[in-house]
């Protein structure tokens, strides 16, 4: 069985291929031209949903022969400030702007932070991740409970990451090694349930 994963972002494909490794694990860049995915749901499941469903639904029309071995998966994930009301939220990937890169998003969280004139605040990240098949669909979330800081630290990982500091540890995930941060992070919560289904199909 090939997992075709939604996205074009290279940490997430790193991630999720070292998260799945008895799999072969393809980006859908790698069987068909990528194209925009208008994500407008309202909650990281909806957006993970139709993430796949679009992708899937472009696979059946290039290649409609070879979907029986093929999972779809997506996920959506972002981080959750308290201080901000629990924003951004599911507007993680372009808090900044509809352009806005990774560290541009990083900046303008941390200046929406200190305009609460604090430092800190408590946060989770969130990850919802979608499967899709010719005959079905889940979707299974995980979460990662820490502290936002103001303070950039670490240069590994990507996105929030040397800004987040998990529950029980005191370095940013910018800064944890990665064997740590796989068994502490919100998607390799969520990739592992979906394995679980995975299993069953």
């Amino acid at each position: 069985m090939k997992i075709v994963l939604a996205t074009s972002n290279k940490g997430k494909v790193r991630e999720i291929k070292e998260l799945c490794q008895d799999y072969e694990v393809l980006a859908y860049s790698e069987l068909i031209d990528e194209f925009e995915i208008i994500e407008d749901g309202d909650s990281f499941k909806e957006n993970a949903l139709i993430k796949a469903r679009a992708v899937f639904r472009a696979l059946k029309h290039k290649m409609p022969t070879e979907l029986k071995n093929i999972v779809v998966l997506a996920d959506d994930s972002g981080i959750s400030v308290d201080v901000l009301e629990g924003k951004p939220g599911i507007f993680s990937a372009r808090h900044a702007g509809v352009n806005a890169n990774d560290k541009e998003n990083l900046y303008k969280l941390i200046e929406d932070i200190k305009e609460k004139n604090v430092e800190s605040s408590s946060a989770h990240y969130t990850a919802a991740v979608a499967l899709v098949t010719s005959n079905s669909e889940f979707c299974v979330h995980g979460w990662m409970y820490g502290t936002a800081v103001t303070k950039v630290v670490g240069e590994g990982g990507f996105g929030y990451d040397p800004m987040f500091i998990p529950e029980g540890h005191n370095q940013t995930l910018g800064e944890l090694q990665e064997s740590v941060k796989r068994e502490l992070s919100h998607r390799a919560k969520a990739l592992k349930l979906a394995k679980i289904i995975l299993q069953t199909l």
